[in-house]
C-alpha cells in the first residue's frame, strides 16, 4: 500500500548542492518504527546506503557521506528529502528513497523502494 516516488533536478553543476525530495502515500512518516532512507546506485557500480531519518526525527549517515550529507523531514507534506553538498562527477547516481522496517533491536531492511531518480552532475 505504501508508495514512494522521488523528486528533484536531473542535472546539478559541480561544488552545488543536490537536493532531493521523497514524497510516501499511503503511510505516515511518523509511524514507529520505520525508518526513511536514501540509498544510491552510481553507473556500473553496486547501491550504496546514505542515510536515514526515523520515525522520531532521529537521522543517521553513512560515514563516508555524513560530512556533507543531511536528511530532514516535513511531516506536514509527509515527505522527507536529501540534501547532498559539495557535489562532483562521482556523485552522480540513480538515487532511491526507500522506507526501512525492523527486524529485531538491531537490524532492519529495506522493504519498500521508490523507482529511482537519475541524477547527473556536470557542468
Amino acid at each position: 500500500q505504501v508508495q514512494l516516488q522521488e523528486s528533484g533536478p536531473g542535472l546539478v553543476k559541480p561544488s552545488q548542492a543536490l537536493s532531493l525530495t521523497c514524497t510516501v502515500s499511503g503511510g505516515s512518516i511518523t509511524t514507529n518504527y520505520y525508518y526513511w532512507s536514501w540509498i544510491r546506485q552510481p553507473p556500473g557500480k553496486g547501491l550504496e546506503w546514505m542515510g536515514a531519518i526515523g520515525y522520531s526525527g532521529s537521522t543517521v549517515y553513512s560515514p563516508s557521506l555524513k560530512s556533507r550529507t543531511s536528511i530532514s523531514r516535513d511531516t506536514s507534506k509527509n515527505q522527507f528529502t536529501l540534501q547532498l553538498r559539495s557535489v562532483t562527477p562521482e556523485d552522480t547516481a540513480v538515487y532511491y528513497c526507500a522506507r526501512e522496517a525492523p527486524v529485531n533491536f538491531s537490524y532492519r531492511y529495506l522493504e519498500v523502494w521508490g523507482q529511482g531518480t537519475l541524477v547527473t552532475v556536470s557542468s
